[in-house]
């Protein structure tokens, strides 16, 4: 998967913003960060939930590593080269609703 269409995904989604967070840029939803992409655009960082990062950590090894963040496991790396373009996308959308403002009735 290229970065572009990381990049036309994730700005899709409601209220994201692209930023840049030290040296790296990053998508935010209401202010708050769900993905980080350092230089190169190689890999992006996402911040989903525990227990989704277990999984995605067991099921795709194979481009998919821990995301450590002062020793503590905060997200996953994806490897975008070797990456499943629709699990990155569904793993975007994840990141964007744990983050997002909880919407009245939803």
């Amino acid at each position: 998967m290229k970065f572009s269409a990381v990049r036309t995904f994730a700005l899709s989604l409601d209220d994201v913003s692209e930023a840049p967070h030290h040296d790296f840029a990053s998508f935010r939803v209401a202010g708050k960060i769900f993905v980080t992409v350092p230089p190169g655009e190689e890999f992006i960082h996402v911040f989903i939930p525990e227990e989704r990062r277990e999984e995605v950590l067991e099921l795709h090894s194979a481009f998919a590593d821990k995301l450590l963040w002062g020793g503590k496991v905060v997200g996953v790396r994806i490897r975008l080269a070797d990456a499943d373009a629709a699990l990155v996308k569904q793993l975007l959308r994840e990141a964007w609703a744990h983050k997002a403002p909880k919407r009245k009735g939803a």
